[in-house]
């Protein structure tokens, strides 16, 4: 069954990476890049949730925190498990990420650590 996995991030070459990397080591998973935290919004208020969202913390515009608070107030943890995709490397991000999210992954990261992580967030 194929998984649906939402990356938010504002670096083109990060979208291409993840999208291709794991598509290409697994044919289950199905990438849909977002360019950035208010077109994501409005994709889930459009009723599209995956089954799992990378986002990045530091964007123009919305950081990952603000994206991550307003999908809270209507959509619960266990419907869409977030995961922190990020260069922020500080104490308190870290700390922040991993209580507010699934799981939180440092930039830069390789593709088989990071389908291993999302696999066993989706229990896959």
């Amino acid at each position: 069954m194929t998984k649906k996995i939402m990356i938010v991030d504002d670096e083109p070459g990060v979208i291409y990476t993840v999208k291709h990397g794991l598509e290409g080591m697994d044919s289950d998973y199905e990438i849909l890049p977002v360019e950035n935290g208010k077109k994501c919004l409005e994709i889930l208020e459009k009723g599209e949730l995956p089954d799992l969202l990378l986002l990045d913390i530091m964007m123009p515009g919305m950081s990952g925190w603000e994206v991550q608070q307003q999908i809270r107030e209507k959509i619960p943890e266990e419907k869409l498990p977030i995961v922190f995709l990020t260069a922020r490397t500080d104490r308190i991000a870290k700390n922040a990420g991993s209580f507010l999210g699934k799981d939180y992954i440092e930039k830069p990261f390789k593709i088989p650590e990071l389908k291993e992580r999302i696999d066993k967030i989706l229990k896959k």
